[in-house]
C-alpha cells in the first residue's frame, strides 16, 4: 500500500504526467485501509477533474429482451438455470423501445444503451435493433446509441455501425483466470473476440467488470489492466447484485469503502477512459454515492436490466448536489430546494414506537 498520502499524491502527480499506472499501484489502492479511503478519493479525483471536469455522462438502459438467456453465467439473473423472479418477455415493437429510450433521453440521458438477452443476436434480430437505432435516431438525433446483444458473428457489427449505432457493449466481467469459475457456456476468448468485431467495425468498444464475484483481489487488477490493453472507451464497474434463484444468491463480498476502492483503481489505470458506476451502485456504495462521483464520470439513470435503480429525479439530484452536472445538458433545471420538514408524529409524547 501507499506509505502516505503524499507518496499516493506524488504517483496521481506522475500518472498525470503521462507514466501509466502499475499493477503494484493498483493492488496498493486496494489494500487501502479504510481510514485513508477518503483521502484516496481526493487524491485520485484530481485525475477524474483533469479528462472530465465537473460532468457526469448519464446513461439509460433499455432491456429490449428479458430472461430466457441459454447461457450459465452464474451472476445473472436471466441466465439458464435462474429462478430469479424477474420479468421475462420477448423482444419489445420498435415503437415500445423507442418510448422507453425517449423517457431516458427526457430524463437527461445522452446515450441510450439497446439491451437484449442471449447468447448472441441472429442475422434477423440485427435487422431489428438496426430499425429501432434508425427510428431512435430520427426522433434523437443527437443522442448515442450503445447496443448490447450478446457475442456477434461475422458481419454483424458492420451492420449495426451502418445503421447508426454508436458503441457496443460487452463486458468481459472478470478477469481471464477467474472466467471459467463464473461461466461455462463461452470462453473468455469469445468475449474478446466479440469486442475486437466491435472495434475493427468503428464501434466504440465498451467493456467492463463485476466485482463481487469471489475474485481476489489480483484479479480485479488482471481485469482492469485487460480493459486496458482492450483500450476499451467505457468501462463499466458493475457491483453484484445478488439475486436469489441464482448460484451466487447471499454472495456479499462488497463494503461502500471497498466499492470506492475498486473505482479509485479503475480510475488510476484508466485514467481518461469514461469510468461508469453501473449495476449495484445503490446497494453497496449506499450513502457514499456521492464520493464515488469523484472518481467515476458515468451513471445509469433509473432502473437497470432486471432491478429497479433509485428514482431518476434523485440520480439528477445526486450530480446536482455533489457539484457536478449532466454532460450535455444546456442548463441545470430548476428544481425545488428540499422538502417541508415531516413533523415529528411518532416517539415521545406520542403512544406509537419511537424511530429506533
Amino acid at each position: 500500500m501507499f506509505n502516505t498520502v503524499t507518496s499516493l499524491d506524488d504517483r496521481v502527480s506522475e500518472i498525470l504526467a503521462g507514466d501509466p499506472a502499475t499493477p503494484e499501484d493498483a493492488l496498493a489502492v486496494l489494500l487501502t485501509p479504510d481510514q485513508d479511503v477518503l483521502a484516496l478519493t481526493a487524491s485520485v479525483a484530481r485525475l477524474r477533474r483533469r479528462y472530465f471536469g465537473d460532468t457526469v455522462k448519464v446513461n439509460y438502459l433499455v432491456n429490449l429482451k428479458s430472461g430466457l438467456c441459454p447461457e450459465d453465467c452464474h451472476y445473472c439473473s436471466q441466465a439458464l438455470g435462474s429462478q430469479a423472479d424477474i420479468l421475462k418477455y420477448k423482444w419489445l415493437r420498435t415503437d415500445e423501445a423507442i418510448d422507453q429510450a425517449t423517457a431516458g433521453v427526457r430524463g437527461g440521458a445522452s446515450r441510450v444503451c439497446l439491451v437484449s438477452s442471449g447468447r448472441g443476436p441472429t442475422n434477423r434480430d440485427v435487422d431489428r435493433v438496426s430499425a429501432m437505432v434508425s427510428a431512435l435516431k430520427d426522433s434523437h438525433p443527437q443522442v448515442e446509441v450503445c447496443a448490447c446483444l450478446g457475442l456477434l458473428q461475422d458481419g454483424q457489427a458492420e451492420k449495426l455501425r451502418a445503421a447508426g449505432v454508436d458503441a457496443y457493449n460487452h463486458n468481459i466481467n472478470t478477469a481471464e483466470s477467474h472466467h471459467d469459475s463464473i461461466v461455462t457456456t463461452h470462453t473468455y476468448a469469445d468475449r474478446v473476440d466479440t469486442i475486437g468485431k466491435a472495434t475493427e467495425a468503428g464501434l466504440s468498444p465498451c467493456s467492463g467488470l463485476i466485482a463481487g464475484l469471489g475474485e481476489t483481489d489480483e484479479q480485479l487488477v488482471e481485469a482492469l489492466f485487460a480493459l486496458r490493453e482492450l483500450d476499451s472507451a467505457s468501462i463499466p464497474v458493475n457491483f453484484l447484485m445478488p439475486f436469489d434463484g441464482t448460484p451466487l444468491e447471499g454472495t456479499w463480498e462488497l463494503t461502500p469503502l471497498r466499492c470506492l476502492r475498486i473505482l479509485a483503481m479503475a480510475r488510476m489505470v484508466c485514467p481518461d477512459k469514461e469510468i461508469r458506476i453501473a449495476g449495484g451502485r445503490e446497494l453497496h456504495l449506499r450513502s457514499l454515492q456521492g464520493q464515488a462521483l469523484h472518481l467515476a464520470n458515468s451513471i445509469f439513470l433509473g432502473d437497470y436490466l432486471t432491478s429497479e435503480g433509485q428514482a431518476a429525479t434523485d440520480d439528477l439530484a445526486l450530480i446536482e448536489d455533489n457539484g457536478f452536472a449532466v454532460l450535455g445538458a444546456e442548463a441545470t433545471p430548476e428544481r425545488d430546494a428540499g422538502r417541508d420538514p415531516s413533523i415529528r408524529r411518532r416517539g415521545a409524547g406520542t403512544g406509537l414506537r419511537p424511530n429506533a
